[in-house]
């Protein structure tokens, strides 16, 4: 990105890559198997060992900062239901990188602030997360809401936080670990756009990265007077809702601004499903494209190999809105935000068309975007009309 952006970014107190994460955790336990996307335990609680344990924690981050103030302007409570899903997929795609594809097991944890966090709010995140888990049922994905927690922290949360714990016991014959990848693999990009035949409406692509960001690059400052408990009373004002959207504007898409920023996660679930059910013996990796967008797969590769894509989706055009109202570079676009593909398989080219198919039969398109090479170092290399960008 620009010094000017990368400015911003620091200021705003977020990070692309979480640094100060990664090395606060290099020195524990990788698990089993340290390529993996999630960390995988041995069989804990059955102690069977050709069975393995999975639990992953995560959450929809500062977009529920989006839905409060999209549900304060418009009134429309429905919002809350998108923060609940954002919340489990973030989870559940997650754990489809380990081949991981249910029964899983699923525990809410929500920080309000009860003073502007009303309980009709709570209400739709709790049974919005219901609700999301009956409709994956009818797609062979059996998920469990367990309970939770809901605490009223107020002096520690200003509005909401929205996250979750997931967990699965799995067989360990049906592990993908990363570790198979290897030069002659090709990577295909599934989308993140569109409307998939098991959502109800036009998706953006937008997931749950990058919010802090598209937030404050797209909307106008006049959201910083009247919601001052949407913005970190520390921050410098320059870097306070810089943009020029207000959240109803429309949009060339059937969504207006809010709905774009506030598109639910779409959840590749059923796809990866029925891709495990054809071909669970031809995937060599998945990974799902949320921090560190496409340069995501780096941290997962087995050893020193490149992986060019040069032949990735369209950009949607959300992620044009945001990058030409923030400046931001097309090298750190790439990086931040998933740029309208954000799952990839890595496989070999005769099983790729394959995947293609099975993605197609739930509306999601999906293509081969890039392929495996012999490298001195591991790389990630996006070859794209926007410019040659190289992640090491």
């Amino acid at each position: 990105m620009t010094p000017d952006i990368n400015n911003r970014y620091s200021k705003r107190g977020v990070s692309a890559q979480k640094e100060d994460v990664h090395k606060a955790v290099a020195m524990l336990d990788k698990g089993l198997f340290p390529n993996a996307f999630c960390k995988i335990y041995p069989d804990y609680w059955g102690n069977d060992p050709e069975f393995c344990n999975l639990m992953h924690a995560d959450g929809a981050g500062t977009k529920s900062i989006l839905a409060y103030m999209y549900w304060k302007e418009t009134g429309d409570l429905s919002v809350w239901k998108g923060i609940a899903i954002d919340s489990i997929v973030m989870n559940i795609d997650d754990m489809l990188c380990v081949g991981a594809t249910g029964p899983f097991t699923y525990s809410s944890t929500i920080g309000r602030n009860k003073n502007l966090i009303p309980g009709e709010v709570i209400s739709a995140i709790i049974n919005g997360t219901q609700e999301y888990f009956d409709r994956l049922k009818e797609f062979g994905i059996e998920s469990y809401l367990m309970g939770g927690e809901t605490a009223d922290v107020g002096d520690v949360v200003r509005t909401v936080i929205v996250d979750g714990t997931m967990a699965c016991r799995m067989k360990r014959s049906k592990l993908i670990t990363s570790e198979k990848i290897q030069a002659g693999d090709v990577v295909v990009s599934l989308a993140s756009y569109g409307q998939a035949s098991y959502e109800d409406e036009y998706n953006s692509g937008m997931g749950s990265n990058g919010l802090t960001s598209a937030r404050h690059e797209m909307l106008k400052k006049d959201y910083a007077i009247r919601f001052p408990e949407s913005v970190d009373p520390n921050l410098p004002v320059d870097v306070v809702y810089n943009g020029k959207y207000s959240m109803t504007d429309a949009t060339e898409t059937p969504l207006n601004i809010g709905k774009m920023l506030l598109s639910p996660t779409r959840t590749y679930a059923p796809v990866v499903l029925s891709i495990m059910e054809e071909l669970s013996d031809k995937i060599h990796g998945i990974i799902h494209c949320s921090g560190g967008g496409q340069s995501k797969c780096l941290h997962y590769l087995p050893g020193p190999v490149r992986v060019v894509k040069n032949n990735l989706l369209p950009i949607p055009p959300l992620f044009k809105m945001i990058q030409d109202s923030a400046g931001t570079s097309w090298h750190e676009m790439y990086q931040v935000f998933n740029m309208g593909q954000r799952l990839e398989l890595f496989t070999d080219k005769d099983s790729a068309e394959a995947i293609v198919r099975i993605a197609a039969a739930f509306h999601i398109d999906a293509q081969v975007s890039g392929y495996v090479e012999a490298a001195a170092r591991k790389e990630v290399v996006i070859e794209s009309d926007k410019g040659r960008f190289v992640y090491s």
